[in-house]
């Protein structure tokens, strides 16, 4: 678990004489992504530089930097790994302020060297298999038992192209973000895990593409990206910011693009091995099959494919533990766990707001299975920790549980490097009340738009009438756009009152249920965006083992009726812990991992309302904003304020008021985004409120 990133510039040939290397890809733009990426990886640093000649002539330059958490082979596998076709070249790397090793002087082209680099971040679970595999195949391995060397002979060994992806992605079970630097293809392969755990942002322009784990400082997309000190993700970014931004207030997690440029989601989809975005495989194409699985899921199948992928990720040379909520995912996670390893340490926070406290439902769940929990304290101050996360990530993530994510990971990192989360449960097994909703209602925006929405209240958002106000608005989106404005905060009513008309950037392909679109757009852009921040600023490694891809493709292949048995939410995965927990825990309703952000705002817990009205009651909340062709109407953002502190006076009238909690918290990381976007613009200090670390 690591922080990565990457630069390459290619010089084309005919256009004169290249560069020398160090001013093609000078030493201070790694000094800028190695201090943004510094946070993820506390345990040791490493650089790499290599040239090439491409095959049209082109002169190829390329840099990796690697932050690492040293969570398996802590010794030896120390990245950016490199091999010559023969051996580990650890010669080849240096540290961030010495001086710098160029791979090509030490290690010449001309002398046949082969030269496969690789920085990445994650883990390979089936590292051990792999490597087995590889060495019956002659491949001499040097380290004990580093899952990075296993993928440095995994991509010499199958590093090609097999349709849109490779066929190494096809072998490879974990979670992973990686650059691949390949001297004789003289290309750097980006490449992903299926669902994206582990993000990857790049950025791209004439000649030059930057890649890193954060979006922080990523430069701008020019020749010299780094020209100007206060160039920042977000300048020079045409008309495409614009559209990108419609879409995030939406849902305040994937601000689009159109593109090129800065491409916050996680570097796309589809790709190609050089200067391109990442290699990904996987989802969309069970996605496209969905409901014809080879063996569909039934309880038993289920039980052993959760217990094997629960398995694969316990190996850890750190001390490793479990999130225990109380709910059934984590519950069936930590008891398999514990079957498998004999104990297992498994934590719990208790939340400042007893209403949103799940310790007593994890502490029953832990008497129930038989595991040692431990309670911790949050030590929330959640007015300076979003300023610091929304920062630290450099992109305008409008999640409010990011917040209690990072105080759990904060917290368990005290006692533990590596935990296991139930991230992916209830978007592969049915588990939210939107997933239940029939398709007839896509079907209906004709006749939806014959009720006017503001006859229904909306001043409690976990109300049956502002759900079915929700259903409404949804449905009036049409077919096409159902799923995503069921998601949304922003939907398109209260978009064009905030923003006027306009457009916003495409979803891409669109999913038949709410459900896969969940998997495809809301699982990656959000939840996994969230764990991966707030985990990451402290830092502590989360695996996931509902995503294993053997679990996960066989779950998106079965029938909605089977994993939804008489429309019984997460009925089979309930079937399944039925078996090992007590009724009490397997039928509690669905609680959700939030924060009372509403109340906050009116109340000023932790300075959020000194927070909220400091940044939307200034006179330019969003600096730099309309230059992008982003406008904001003021009066409307005021009214929501009014709106939303007369929605928790005490009164019985259902229309007294609006609850717009979570679309101020979203135009709130707006505006924190945007300052710091206008500090770094203008050369001055890019932090805010000083963080507080683990």
């Amino acid at each position: 678990m690591c922080g990565i990133a990457g630069i390459l510039t290619v010089h084309r040939a005919g256009t004169g004489p290249a560069p020398d290397p160090l001013d093609a890809i000078p030493e201070a733009w790694l000094d800028r992504l190695d201090a943004s990426i510094r946070h993820r990886g506390p345990d040791a640093a490493g650089r790499f530089r290599d040239r090439a000649i491409r095959g049209d002539g082109a002169v190829v330059d390329v840099a990796l930097v690697h932050r690492r958490l040293a969570i398996l082979d802590r010794d030896g596998g120390r990245q950016p790994m490199v091999h010559d076709g023969a051996r580990l070249r650890t010669d080849l790397v240096y540290q961030p302020g010495a001086t710098p090793v160029l791979a090509q002087e030490r290690c010449p082209a001309e002398d046949g060297a082969e030269l496969v680099a690789v920085v990445f971040n994650g883990c390979v679970y089936n590292h051990r298999a792999l490597r087995a595999e590889l060495e019956d195949a002659a491949h001499r391995f040097e380290t004990d038992h580093s899952d990075t060397e296993a993928f440095v002979h995994a991509w010499r060994a199958w590093g090609e192209p097999e349709g849109r992806s490779l066929r190494l992605c096809h072998r490879l079970n974990g979670m992973y973000a990686a650059l691949i630097w390949d001297r004789r293809r003289a290309c750097l392969a980006p490449l992903r895990d299926p669902f994206g755990e582990k993000p990857l942002y790049v950025r791209a322009g004439p000649g030059v593409t930057t890649w890193a784990s954060v979006a922080s400082e990523l430069p701008d997309p020019r020749d010299n990206p780094w020209d100007n000190a206060g160039d920042a993700p977000g300048d020079d970014l045409g008309n495409g910011l614009g559209p990108g931004l419609r879409r995030w207030i939406r849902h305040g997690w994937s601000l689009g693009w159109n593109g090129r440029g800065l491409a916050p989601e996680e570097a796309g989809a589809d790709g190609t091995l050089a200067d391109g975005p990442a290699v990904r495989f996987g989802v969309r194409s069970w996605i496209a099959n969905a409901g014809r699985a080879a063996e569909p899921l039934t309880p038993d199948r289920t039980e052993t494919l959760l217990r094997r992928a629960v398995a694969r990720r316990l190996e850890a040379d750190v001390p490793l533990g479990s999130f225990l909520s109380g709910g059934v995912d984590s519950s069936l996670i930590t008891k398999f766990a514990l079957d498998e390893r004999g104990s297992i340490d498994a934590f719990t926070v208790a939340m400042p707001d007893p209403g949103y406290d799940e310790s007593e439902h994890a502490q029953a769940a832990a008497e129930a299975i038989g595991a040692d929990l431990e309670i911790l304290g949050c030590d929330a101050a959640p007015a300076t920790d979003l300023v610091t996360l929304i920062e630290t990530l450099g992109l305008p993530f409008g999640d409010s549980s990011l917040l209690p994510t990072y105080w759990v990971c904060r917290a368990a990192a005290r006692r533990v490097r590596v935990a296991l989360a139930g991230d992916g449960g209830d978007e592969l097994f049915h588990g939210y009340e939107r997933h239940m909703v029939g398709p007839g209602w896509a079907r209906m925006s004709g006749l939806m738009r014959l009720v006017p929405l503001g006859a229904i209240p909306d001043r409690d958002p976990r109300s049956p009438l502002a759900k079915l106000r929700r259903l409404l608005g949804a449905a009036r989106g049409g077919r096409g756009a159902f799923a995503p404005e069921l998601a949304a905060i922003f939907q398109e009513a209260d978009l064009r009152r905030l923003l006027g008309p306009g457009r916003s950037a495409g979803w891409g392909p669109q999913a038949s249920s709410v459900r896969l679109w969940d998997l495809d757009a809301y699982l990656r852009g959000d939840l996994l965006r969230k764990t991966d921040t707030a985990s990451m600023q402290v830092p502590i490694e989360v695996r996931c083992p509902f995503l294993d891809p053997e679990l996960a493709e066989a779950a998106i292949g079965t029938p909605a009726g089977l994993l939804a048995p008489r429309g019984r939410r997460k009925g089979l995965l309930r079937a399944v812990a039925r078996r090992h927990l007590p009724e009490t825990i397997v039928d509690r309703p669905k609680q959700g991992f939030a924060i009372p952000v509403g109340r906050w705002f009116r109340t000023d817990y932790g300075g959020m309302r000194r927070l909220l009205h400091e940044h939307l009651g200034s006179s330019d909340p969003f600096p730099g904003l309309a230059d992008l062709g982003v406008r904001i109407d003021r009066a409307r953002i005021e009214r929501m304020l009014r709106e939303h502190d007369a929605a928790g006076t005490g009164t019985g009238s259902p229309w007294r008021g609006r609850d717009h909690a979570q679309r101020l918290y979203m135009l709130l990381v707006l505006s924190i985004w945007a300052r710091w976007r206008a500090r770094k613009r203008a050369g001055g200090p890019a932090s805010g409120p000083p963080g507080r670390g683990a």
